[in-house]
């Protein structure tokens, strides 16, 4: 038998879902974060600190941006960090709070349920309303709410698609794309199209597919989940056996689920939660608003249907946080620390210097030793920087073949040059050679390699 809230296909196609429309406590607060997430995403690639758009995932151009920090292909070891910190933050959260992410935070569930199937709503009408206009025939009202809808959803979809191209290529970019000639951006003009598209689609008939069978989160809880996460369920015990209000009499044995099936019908992927944890709850909580608004109508306690674990359920036993949780939670404390140590030690200028390969010392007279290196400097900063290179000891001579003084913004200049130190200061065949990037007076960078010498008073 199908949810209440599916529309049966008798040709064997796809079962759309109209979920009834949500209203309650928790739908209200669902609204309020969804309002604010959808603010920061559509106004972060439009804000810039230090001259740069808060977030960028650049990776045609391998630039990365996060709040003003610049990241190059160089700092990949804090990116594969970062991706790390994020998983384990996933898993943490899950084995708490099971898959509150999805309902709640989740771009595809906002944008879903708090933006086009509000849409429906307000074109369409309610569940039953979507159902008999899709059965009807095609009249002008028809015709009308439909083209009327979609029309709408194009032009969302549409706004979507350039905001995810401002994280890809940049603001400024996407700019120039709108604003100048489309022969000067085919491939950009072609992309903001092929992306909207893609969204209308995934928002318009894929929709709740993308988070019962394409996400592959939902499979991850069924692994991640354990007997004291909360999770929204149903609190069987309590409920069952099920039995319709007006058969209940004072000598009945029932539950206090009245088997109304609201928790069905408002239900945005087609399950039962009474059913028991499935993959396809994406914990949205509009079970629950309904659910408490009919336990208060016939005067039962409310959260017949809420959040619970499965120790509370079966056994009674209060919350708490098992020690998995706990062990999780240490890792990634530990985690972020060393990856906060490696975001303060970075360095906006990247050195890195090594000899000439293929060369050893080079004798400069009587008294003089000279080694071959190349160096490379690397400017993480969205500004140039006139710079200057010296050795970190007094006495130590550099003789430039290649030379640069000035270092382009996000770019990087490649220095050759000779190291001369005077004989009298060798005092082993290999030594350290320290050199500095002086701007303003300051040291932003510096670098170590080896110098090779004959020390004096020893034969070759």
């Amino acid at each position: 038998m199908l949810p209440k809230n599916k529309k049966e296909n008798k040709g064997g196609g796809r079962n759309f879902i109209y979920p009834k429309q949500p209203s309650g406590r928790l739908y209200t607060y669902r609204k309020w974060v969804s309002y604010v997430l959808l603010l920061f995403l559509f106004a972060c690639p439009f804000l810039k600190l230090n001259g740069e758009q808060l977030v960028l995932l650049n990776f045609i151009e391998r630039k990365f941006v996060f709040f003003g920090l610049i990241f190059t292909p160089q700092d990949f070891y804090l990116f594969a960090l970062a991706m790390l910190i994020f998983i384990m933050f996933i898993v943490c959260f899950t084995v708490v709070l099971g898959r509150l992410w999805c309902g709640w935070a989740c771009p595809q569930t906002i944008f879903m349920e708090m933006v086009f199937r509000r849409i429906e709503y307000w074109i369409e009408g309610d569940a039953n309303k979507q159902k008999k206009l899709a059965e009807a025939a095609w009249t002008k009202e028809k015709i009308f709410k439909k083209v009327s809808k979609h029309f709408i959803f194009l032009v969302i979809s549409f706004a979507i698609a350039n905001t995810f191209l401002a994280y890809m290529i940049s603001s400024d970019v996407l700019l120039k794309i709108i604003t100048e000639p489309v022969s000067g951006h085919i491939s950009g003009f072609v992309s903001i199209w092929l992306f909207t598209f893609i969204f209308y689609g995934v928002f318009t008939y894929v929709r709740e597919v993308v988070c019962t069978v394409i996400c592959p989160y939902g499979r991850l809880q069924g692994v991640l989940l354990d007997n004291q996460s909360l999770v929204v369920a149903y609190d069987f015990t309590r409920g069952e056996p099920r039995g319709h209000l007006q058969k209940q009499d004072a000598a009945s044995k029932t539950g206090d689920c009245i088997d109304c099936g609201l928790c069905v019908q408002v239900c945005p992927t087609g399950i039962d939660i009474r059913e028991g944890t499935q993959l396809e709850c994406v914990n949205c909580t509009a079970c629950i608003d309904s659910c408490n608004e009919v336990m208060l109508k016939i005067n039962r306690p409310k959260n017949l249907i809420g959040f619970f674990n499965q120790d509370f359920i079966k056994e009674r036993k209060p919350y708490k946080i098992g020690l998995k949780s706990y062990g999780y939670a240490a890792v990634l404390f530990v985690v972020m620390m060393v990856f906060s140590s490696l975001i303060y030690k970075r360095e906006d200028i990247q050195t890195t210097v090594l000899r000439a390969s293929g060369t050893l010392y080079q004798s400069r007279g009587a008294d003089k030793t000279s080694n071959l290196y190349n160096a490379e400097l690397i400017n993480k900063t969205n500004k140039a920087v006139k710079f200057r290179f010296r050795s970190q000891n007094d006495g130590d001579e550099i003789d430039f073949i290649q030379k640069a003084d000035v270092l382009p913004k996000e770019g990087s200049v490649h220095l050759t040059f000779f190291l001369i130190r005077k004989n009298n200061a060798i005092k082993k065949y290999k030594t350290d050679a320290v050199f500095e990037i002086i701007a303003n007076g300051k040291v932003l960078s510096t670098a170590t390699t080896s110098f090779f010498a004959q020390p004096e008073g020893i034969e070759d």
